[in-house]
């Protein structure tokens, strides 16, 4: 394989790869970033002379998933020049942008707690995350995939979860010094118990403790309910805490809650309140914020990003964030990796 062949795909994978995270990051339908996603998968095995064949003669599309408008991408990228398709992209879904202390935080962040895989509802494998992670300038991801009972999600068994923890022990040997952290997103269960094992979520480096499920509950049962998830010294971070969206189909308020006394409870037991990116969620709303913000609470900026695009939503957040006053001291992913962790182990040790 001559070098200039290999240099040749890789410039068309890269491509094709920054058209899905564009796509993703302008939140744009889910299948279109499939569709580039799928070509980067069916390119990278090609062999890279025959790639150079098949742009020369016009015959991408013959390659299972590789589509008209992806082959256009992909014979633009070969040609050495401006790839017009990309163009486009950057000029309708710019990348958000932080303001005064929302982007001195931003400027101050060093991963993301909150992640998904194709493990679970996820689009990609986790290598994909990483590698935006990594052009985002993170030093860590978090990969919080979801557990058991969220079968609409499909949630990782123990068994799954288990295998996934080898992946990330083999995925880190290899791409060090940068560290993907083991995690869930556990369901908080109707009693406030965790849904995976406990021995399990002892092993992992991040646990995020969501409730998904009876949100219109009543105010003092989902009370009860949080309380005692956030009790659980294996529970990290309270993801997503009111439970609301605010688009799409699925619009629904927030749970009804007593903030102060959960907020209170985080704050007592070192847990962190997710500041959640997600343009559909937008969690904590800025008045329980500003509750959480008095009783004293620490947090995590994350995007819960499903998709590698997803992983450059943290900019919102951090304005939200800082809207309230909360800066990078208070604020988990803002930590270096080894105070991060010592932080958590520390919590662990102590319980």
């Amino acid at each position: 394989m001559a070098a200039d062949d290999g240099d040749l795909r890789t410039e068309v994978v890269a491509a094709l790869r920054r058209a899905a995270f564009l796509l993703e990051r302008g939140g744009a339908t889910s299948y279109r970033a499939d569709a580039f996603r799928a070509a980067v998968r069916t390119l990278e095995r090609l062999d890279a002379g025959e790639l150079r064949q098949r742009v020369a003669a016009g015959t991408l599309t013959d390659l299972p998933g590789v589509g008209a408008r992806t082959a256009e991408v992909a014979t633009a990228a070969a040609a050495g020049g401006p790839v017009p398709y990309l163009t486009d992209l950057e000029a309708r879904y710019p990348a958000a942008g932080a303001t005064g202390e929302g982007a001195r935080l931003r400027a101050a962040l060093r991963g993301d707690l909150h992640a998904h895989s194709e493990a679970s509802d996820g689009s990609t494998p986790i290598q994909e995350m990483v590698l935006a992670a990594m052009d985002l300038g993170h030093e860590y991801l978090a990969i919080t995939d979801h557990s058991p009972r969220l079968t609409v999600a499909n949630g990782l068994s123990p068994a799954r979860l288990r295998a996934q923890l080898d992946q990330v022990d083999a995925l880190n040997r290899a791409i060090a010094p940068f560290r993907v952290l083991t995690g869930i997103e556990v369901d908080v269960l109707d009693d406030g118990s965790l849904d995976q094992e406990p021995g399990l979520l002892d092993r992992l480096d991040v646990v995020v403790a969501s409730v998904h499920s009876k949100l219109r509950m009543d105010g003092a049962a989902m009370t009860r309910r949080m309380r005692a998830a956030v009790a659980n010294p294996l529970v990290d971070v309270l993801g997503h805490c009111t439970g609301r969206q605010l688009t799409g189909r699925r619009q629904r308020p927030p749970s009804d809650f007593d903030a102060a006394a959960v907020f209170a409870d985080c704050a007592e037991h070192g847990v962190a309140v997710e500041i959640n990116c997600r343009p559909d969620r937008l969690d904590p709303p800025h008045a329980l914020l500003d509750v959480a913000v008095e009783a004293g609470c620490l947090f995590t900026v994350d995007t819960d990003a499903h998709a590698p695009g997803q992983l450059s939503w943290q900019p919102v957040g951090c304005d939200r964030a800082a809207a309230h006053g909360i800066g990078p001291e208070r604020v988990l992913n803002a930590w270096s990796r080894d105070r991060l962790l010592d932080h958590l182990a520390s919590r662990r040790a102590g319980a």
